[in-house]
């Protein structure tokens, strides 16, 4: 009873702030970057010193090869076809550190489920997508400790659909990286141009641990008016019950805004899971590339193309190597809402995907998706 209250009260403030919002943004025209065309600032939803931000995001799917399971292959969020779905609603409480903080990033919904589908803990935690405290010394130029439990460094891509590009998530995000950390992260800039950043985790995906090991992961990142380079890497024993055959993982993005209304990125990962005594290693590797060309102030166009190779069947449950090319069309309706069509062609060098009742028979998948997203708060 007290966890239904609860949701209920979640849906309550989520629908009344972006009534609100929907409000004021009126007939609004916004920018490419989501800014308010006029150059106004969006307005901060607070109450004294904590910020609240939220958003609610559905769409609809029509897979083409019509599977008998509703069910999207190799998605993590759009996962139902040919029906509605609701992929989150999610509320966010956030306190800036000056010095002490917190966030907190609540929610349901079926990127909820798919996120913390390993999860080992208590259920509540699959509705707690961020928690974490913060300390920011103010001589200390820049450094912040967090502490709790945060989404990873790793990927080009977020989970909150509005600050993607595309609305559905690339094959590198899906299934090369993890979602999420527990433990305590260090970050901190090293003169104008790059910061660093340090973290021991209990692990991927899980609040609590598997085993009594650790994972480390060290994060840098060169920033300058027109590109953006990242570097991650994570290394720690993820296997349960066992601190032997430790998981690596190299992330990297380059993301160029060679012009206002034009930018594109490219993401690489390199992983392996080493497999210890008796155990043979698995690895994974992938490359993808995007773009979002902004047409106008309310419409932007954004293809995606990428290759992964599942070589050992650890990401899939398969050994194949896939292709995926995604094609998007964004329309900005006003400030805090947007809508999303898109097309999507996977492919597999083996029979992998569901064809009406035959499953894994075919070796091509494509679908269309119509998504909408309302969100209220920071723009992205």
């Amino acid at each position: 009873m007290a966890r239904k209250k609860c949701v209920s009260g979640v849906i309550l403030l989520l629908g009344l702030a972006g009534a609100a919002g929907a409000e004021e943004a009126g007939s609004a025209g916004v920018s490419p970057n989501g800014s308010a065309a006029d150059g106004a600032a969006p307005r901060e939803w607070s109450v004294g010193p904590i910020s609240f931000s939220g958003l609610i995001d559905g769409y609809y799917s029509l897979n083409l090869n019509h599977p008998t399971s509703r069910v999207n292959q190799l998605r993590n969020f759009d996962v139902k076809a040919n029906q509605f779905s609701l992929n989150m609603a999610k509320l966010v409480l956030e306190h800036e550190p000056a010095p002490l903080g917190f966030r907190l990033d609540l929610g349901f919904g079926r990127a909820f489920d798919v996120i913390h589908g390993s999860e080992a803990g208590p259920d509540v935690f699959r509705h707690i997508q961020q928690a974490f405290v913060s300390y920011k010394p103010a001589k200390m130029r820049g450094l912040q400790l967090d502490f709790g439990k945060y989404v990873t460094s790793a990927g080009a891509e977020l989970i909150e659909t509005h600050s993607n590009w595309n609305y559905s998530r690339s094959l590198l995000f899906a299934y090369a990286i993890p979602y999420y950390h527990f433990g305590l992260r260090a970050t901190m800039p090293l003169g104008s141009l790059f910061s660093a950043g340090v973290q021991v985790a209990n692990g991927w995906n899980n609040v609590e641990d598997n085993n009594s090991g650790k994972t480390v992961g060290l994060v840098g990142a060169i920033t300058t008016s027109k590109l953006t380079w990242t570097h991650n890497y994570y290394v720690g024993p993820e296997k349960a019950d066992t601190n032997e055959g430790f998981r690596h993982l190299y992330d990297t993005t380059l993301l160029v805004t060679p012009a206002e209304r034009l930018s594109f990125y490219i993401n690489f990962d390199y992983g392996v899971d080493k497999g210890g005594p008796g155990m043979a290693d698995s690895r994974w590797t992938g490359v993808a590339g995007a773009a979002r060309i902004a047409l106008s102030r309310w419409f932007a166009v954004a293809p995606r193309l990428e290759w992964f190779n599942d070589a050992d069947g650890f990401a899939t449950g398969k050994s194949q190597k896939l292709k995926e090319f995604t094609l998007t069309g964004e329309f900005k309706m006003a400030r805090g809402v947007l809508t999303r069509l898109e097309y999507r062609r996977d492919w597999s060098d083996q029979p992998f995907f569901d064809r009406g009742g035959s499953p894994g028979a075919f070796r091509h998948q494509e679908t269309l998706l119509a998504g909408i997203v309302a969100y209220f708060g920071p723009e992205p």
